[in-house]
């Protein structure tokens, strides 16, 4: 597999649809040049998108931090508060998440991401009520949100199973589940930075039993906190697999780890070609999961452009907020004028879309391009009343 000749037709094969095995994506990954990977990932994105492979998409989006309380105390992360920390710790009131989700809708946003820590006395009852009042107030905004760590965690703090707790959640308005807490999930780097959450093999487990009650997610990989190419690929053949048997995986979604403020400091041990190479082998072997997501948040927005030339189809969100890993320091802003830009000039066509990767708007004129320059990323309030939505949710003192 170190042939140059070999290399290259593994990369044919995969261009054109075939599988390959988790040794030769390795190969592929270690020594494959990196403009031929980066071409044979292209040809699949398009043999894969054929008739819209011209288009490349995002969406607007807010992710709600309800608490930063948190149990699991991450290695790698710089959001959390200990529970006994009182200082540090805080909790977001109902009135303050529904004056965030109708600043949402007013600048456009169809999806909220509702995400926080390990709160310990935060079980299935705390989210039922606020997905309840959320689809109550606002039935238009899709609640893509939580993930495997969470339902792990809530099921245990109510003492219920995790197949109790994922159907009361979808019958109290959740939509689908995000990619969170995927990390890595092979044993040795998990345990290394996240030695308190469940196993690898359980959040694929308890996000399989979620694909077969009827709720899709997404799925995700932290890059660059010491694990090695061999346990990269792994975390890929893992979700591969769990694919082939449910399908509930919308999109793959790789960034790297962000190293301030945490106790893992160091360093990010993932270079920009780690992390485009990383895009292609993701659209070359996991031929099963549509969507690739390129991260211009962690990464910039220059990189986030090339991962559309690598396989991705995707580039992320507009995020009117986000709190957690900026806090372990990453500082790309954007707004949709620019978002929509990045991509143009990447020769692609810019289109909003939904959760489900529907078309909401194809910006192919210009000159009929959005000009709400309030639609930007990365600001915990853009201080904003109710909007039309809901005129009577003020927006509270910026915190």
């Amino acid at each position: 597999m170190t042939e140059k000749a070999d290399l290259q037709s593994v990369l044919d094969r995969a261009a054109e649809g075939g599988r390959i095995t988790p040794e030769e994506a390795l190969a592929l990954y270690r020594d494959a040049p990196l403009h031929a990977l980066g071409a044979a990932a292209d040809a699949a994105r398009r043999r894969k998108f054929a008739g819209t492979e011209h288009i490349a998409t995002y969406i607007i989006e807010r992710n709600i931090n309800y608490t930063n309380v948190c149990v699991t105390a991450c290695k790698f992360c710089a959001f959390y508060a200990a529970p006994k920390d009182k200082a540090k710790g805080w909790t977001r009131d109902l009135d303050d998440i529904l004056r965030r989700c109708a600043e949402t809708v007013e600048l456009g946003g169809t999806q909220i991401m509702f995400q926080g820590g390990h709160h310990p006395e935060y079980g299935v009852e705390y989210y039922e009520k606020h997905f309840r009042a959320i689809k109550k107030a606002f039935p238009q905004l899709v609640i893509h949100s939580l993930g495997a760590s969470e339902v792990e965690h809530m099921a245990r703090v109510s003492g219920v199973s995790v197949e109790e707790a994922i159907v009361r959640l979808r019958e109290a308005g959740l939509d689908s589940f995000a990619g969170a807490g995927a990390e890595l999930l092979p044993e040795r780097p998990r345990k290394a930075i996240a030695p308190l959450k469940e196993s690898g093999e359980r959040w694929l487990e308890i996000m399989e039993i979620a694909h077969r009650l009827g709720v899709e997610s997404t799925t995700t990989m932290l890059m660059g906190t010491g694990e090695t190419n061999a346990e990269r690929i792994e975390h890929l053949r893992m979700i591969r697999d769990v694919q082939d048997r449910t399908g509930g995986f919308r999109a793959f979604i790789p960034y790297t780890y962000q190293p301030e403020n945490n106790r893992l400091r160091g360093r990010t041990q993932a270079t920009v070609f780690e992390y485009l190479r990383m895009i292609a082998i993701a659209r070359l072997f996991l031929d099963n999961v549509m969507h690739i997501q390129g991260s211009w948040l962690t990464t910039g927005k220059d990189v986030g452009q090339l991962t559309l030339h690598y396989g991705a189809d995707d580039l992320g969100s507009v995020m009117l907020e986000e709190n957690v890993v900026s806090s372990a320091g990453a500082r790309h802003r954007s707004n949709r004028l620019e978002l929509i830009d990045l991509i143009r000039k990447a020769g692609r066509v810019p289109a909003q879309r939904s959760t489900t990767y529907e078309h909401l708007v194809v910006h192919d004129d210009p000159a009929n391009d959005p000009v709400d320059d309030r639609v930007m990323s990365h600001i915990s309030s853009t201080a904003l009343d109710g909007g039309t939505a809901h005129p009577e949710l003020r927006i509270l003192a910026a915190d």
